[in-house]
């Protein structure tokens, strides 16, 4: 009796282990169930956040490609812009030059007063030497004659000198010893003052005062002849022609200035 008591007891003993089992088993399972759950909520929670950042990080690159475009046009802008500062400061540096020009002209025709018969308007040089006679007396070569005078004028006055000279020499080779003849080697020599050309501008002056000394160009072409010499640092040649000029032709502009000159020189 007692050994069936005991026998009893070990398979209750055995039948509550097995139970005890069973439930820790589906304790455990819940329990990982659980955790697995805990676990994929915590990944579908990082792919959410990924699938975010992968967005805005287009979103980012967009942007950036958008930034990028922006700068390209701004740099482009600014490369057109400095394109159209170096046109304005190119224009401004003609314009500094054709001021320079005008002042030039200015000086002549104002101030030595030797512009007077460099219109069509004025009277010609009498004294000039005139063997043209058979010109004037044909209205269209006259009328050819101051075409062409004027227009080597107006090229002078536009600061063209090279192509100034040239006319005017063809001038004086189509019409020798016209009205217009002292006027036109008076420019040449000029062409050359103004191109800083001054040993060919001395002689072109020169022209002047040997084949035209009758001329009203004389006392210019002697000043400049001086102004040249003074250029070129020679202070005696420039002294004694300023002098002469003072001698020769008082009481004018040339002599004035050619006083204010010599008080210069020292």
């Amino acid at each position: 009796m007692r050994n069936y008591i005991y026998l009893l007891l070990l398979v209750l003993v055995f039948f509550v282990a097995g139970c005890a089992s069973t439930q820790d088993l589906k304790a455990m399972r819940s329990e990982l169930n659980q955790k697995m759950e805990e676990k994929l909520a915590a990944v579908d929670a990082e792919l959410a956040t990924l699938k975010k950042n992968s967005t805005t990080l287009d979103s980012m690159r967009k942007g950036q490609a958008n930034a990028v475009a922006e700068i390209t046009d701004l740099r482009d802008n600014i490369q057109q812009l400095r394109g159209q500062v170096e046109v304005l400061k190119k224009g401004e540096e003609y314009q500094k030059k054709l001021d320079t020009i005008f002042l030039k002209i200015n000086f002549i025709e104002n101030f030595l007063e030797i512009g007077k018969k460099d219109t069509l308007s004025d009277t010609p040089d009498k004294n000039s030497k005139s063997t043209g006679n058979s010109v004037a007396k044909d209205p269209a070569k006259k009328q050819d004659k101051e075409k062409a005078y004027s227009a080597a004028y107006q090229t002078f006055k536009e600061g063209n000198y090279d192509k100034a000279m040239t006319e005017f020499q063809k001038l004086l080779t189509d019409y020798p010893d016209s009205e217009y003849s002292d006027n036109a080697q008076f420019w040449i020599g000029e062409c050359y003052f103004f191109k800083k050309n001054y040993e060919q501008a001395i002689l072109e002056y020169e022209k002047v005062v040997k084949n035209y000394s009758s001329g009203n160009k004389v006392s210019y072409a002697l000043l400049k002849q001086g102004l040249s010499f003074l250029n070129l640092r020679d202070k005696t040649s420039a002294k004694l022609l300023l002098q002469q000029v003072i001698k020769d032709y008082p009481n004018t502009n040339q002599a004035r200035i050619a006083r204010s000159k010599l008080q210069e020189i020292k």
